[in-house]
């Protein structure tokens, strides 16, 4: 489906039931504007003969009926085509996220956390917007604009034709301006918002880092930069729209004009029309055009819409899954589940010569083979930047394998624990929580102690119950590792890929950790994979995998260079004895 928007609409689950009540309700209230006009136009000329008044007691009902029910339909409407709306947005995002935890996706690991914000915040609200704001307006022009030309040709067959000749002109015309003016500025200013939200989110979160490394002023100059160009692509839209207006403007007068002209002549010639009914046919017009005046506004947003579909298809795998309702994946926005090659063997994780590495770069790792099943551990151990934390993120289908295949049970999901896995604004029991939404607080206490917290989880203000701020700003590096390594035991994932557990942990807490993870695979007969460059924390895995880079070639990949348990390994490679010995 090359058109986005037509991909990613199914996934806000529209009722069609509910836009056709939208449509209904907002082209009653046009309709009454119309009418109000209409009737407004004969009551005013009738009066000026001046009739008995009874004979205007039901046009007098009529302009108050119109008067009143304009405001109370327009209201309506307003609750209708917004229920839809948010309705949409929320479903979007459910299976925004449902796709993403259930495909395989490679767009969103190179993303910057403002951007990946911004596609799931702004350009999901963008998308749902297409409903209330182009969809609906563009259902209500159709309808009330045809009943329109109708009720003018009723009175004079010409001036509804020629009614009709002006509105296909400016409900044509003006949004095909405005559509075609957009198709840059939207992009730009789509791409211009996605930077301002990512270098204020970085500003915000690491200002402190980046006043340290004298990057601070250089980002706030390129915030300052972003937004205005997200000023400039705004402007452009205004003059946009200001030239659409003006087309609108002039050919709603080229109506009233053409109604003028052929009402008169029908009046002076035949009298097949009445002076009253003139006024009716000319004045009529000035009111129908509210119906297009808005088109010109949904074609922009329907550009707008389609680019920001385009950024969400970016974190869609190839293929959708099919929308299952409110029980959707697996819980966890760092869980990724790689596609199923084959089952075989009872493993429940196997990669058979993979090589790992970033799209459009030379492959980090080759010739890795793994057979892993229920209740194994096994360690990725070697020096920082030779491609461990790559290699697990294929394995978990993050990323595609460069080569070979990547074989995992249908019923054994994956969660990949990452080294820098966000850790929410709200309680310690709440971000356990998001592993799995039943965990209870014996549930909680029980894996925070397993990885170490307990003394931590004692010394809070409120348990479990303490909030931990923005991102975990008010722990340490090593307690939220560890709170992240607790969230994982918690998971239903029958298969933990887990990136460096022991980082910002003196030696000892980071071996405890590690053996935590092995401890709780073999009690729970789920399968572990942890990635260190500590290789006393591998002394408790049933396989270690040593991953070295060729000698005198830093630009090539890494290999296998050693696999076997952590003592053999000690006894058998000399390399791997005198890197353990220089650990503290």
């Amino acid at each position: 489906m090359n058109d986005p928007l037509l991909r990613v609409l199914p996934l806000l689950e529209v009722s069609r039931a509910r836009v056709v009540r939208a449509v209904l309700l907002g082209s009653l209230a046009l309709g009454c504007s119309v009418g109000l006009a209409a009737v407004s136009a004969w009551l005013i000329a009738r009066a000026s003969q001046m009739p008995p008044v009874l004979s205007l007691s039901v046009a007098v009902v009529t302009v108050r009926a119109c008067g009143i029910g304009r405001g109370v339909f327009r209201y309506l409407e307003r609750l209708a085509s917004h229920d839809v709306a948010l309705r949409g947005m929320a479903a979007l995002r459910a299976n925004l996220y449902d796709a993403m935890a259930r495909g395989p996706v490679t767009g969103v690991v190179a993303l910057r956390r403002g951007d990946l914000l911004a596609r799931v915040g702004s350009d999901v609200d963008a998308v749902g917007d297409v409903v209330v704001r182009a969809l609906v307006p563009a259902g209500v022009a159709l309808v009330v604009g045809l009943g329109s030309v109708a009720l003018v040709g009723a009175f004079l067959p010409a001036a509804g034709l020629a009614l009709l000749c002006c509105l296909l002109l400016t409900g044509v015309l003006a949004p095909w301006l405005a559509a075609r003016a957009a198709a840059t500025t939207e992009v730009q200013g789509t791409a211009a918002r996605a930077d301002v939200t990512t270098r204020a989110l970085g500003i915000l979160e690491e200002g402190q880092q980046l006043r340290v490394a004298g990057r601070l002023d250089a980002e706030l100059a390129a915030l300052r930069e972003a937004d205005a160009r997200l000023t400039t692509a705004g402007d452009d839209g205004a003059r946009t729209a200001g030239v659409s207006a003006a087309i609108s403007a002039g050919v709603q007068t080229l109506s009233v004009v053409a109604a003028l002209a052929l009402g008169m002549g029908a009046v002076q010639v035949g009298g097949s029309l009445a002076p009253v009914e003139l006024a009716v046919v000319v004045l009529t017009p000035l009111a129908v055009f509210e119906v297009t005046s808005v088109l010109p506004a949904a074609a922009v947003q329907l550009r707008r819409s389609r680019e920001a579909a385009r950024r969400l298809t970016d974190l869609l795998p190839d293929a959708l899954p099919e929308v299952a309702g409110p029980e959707r994946g697996v819980p966890g926005a760092d869980s990724g589940t790689p596609p199923v090659v084959a089952e075989t063997g009872g493993a429940v994780l196997g990669l058979d010569g993979v090589a790992a590495g970033w799209p459009g770069s030379r492959p980090a790792v080759v010739g890795v083979d793994l057979e892993l099943r229920p209740g194994g551990v096994v360690a990725l151990v070697g020096p920082s930047g030779v491609g461990k934390t790559t290699l697990l993120m294929t394995a978990a289908g993050l990323l595609p394998a460069r080569a070979g295949a990547v074989r995992t049970a249908t019923a054994s999901p994956t969660l990949f624990v990452a080294e820098d896995g966000h850790v929410f604004d709200t309680t310690v029991l709440e971000n356990l929580r998001v592993a799995r939404g039943d965990v209870t607080p014996d549930d909680a206490r029980a894996a925070l102690e397993a990885v170490g917290l307990g003394g931590w989880l004692d010394a809070l203000p409120a348990g479990l119950d303490t909030v931990l701020g923005g991102d975990a700003t008010t722990v340490s590096g090593g307690e939220r590792r560890r709170l992240l390594v607790a969230r994982a035991l918690l998971s239903p994932a029958r298969v933990l890929l887990v990136d460096e557990p022991g980082e910002h942990l003196d030696a000892t807490t980071a071996d405890a950790v590690v053996a935590a993870l092995a401890r709780h695979a073999r009690a729970t007969g789920r399968a572990v994979v942890v990635a260190t460059h500590r290789l006393a924390s591998a002394r408790d895995a049933d396989e270690v995998l040593l991953l070295e880079q060729p000698e005198h070639d830093d630009g090539a990949p890494a290999r296998l260079a050693a696999r076997g348990r952590h003592a053999d390994l000690l006894r058998d490679v000399p390399a791997y004895a005198w890197a353990a010995s220089q650990e503290a």
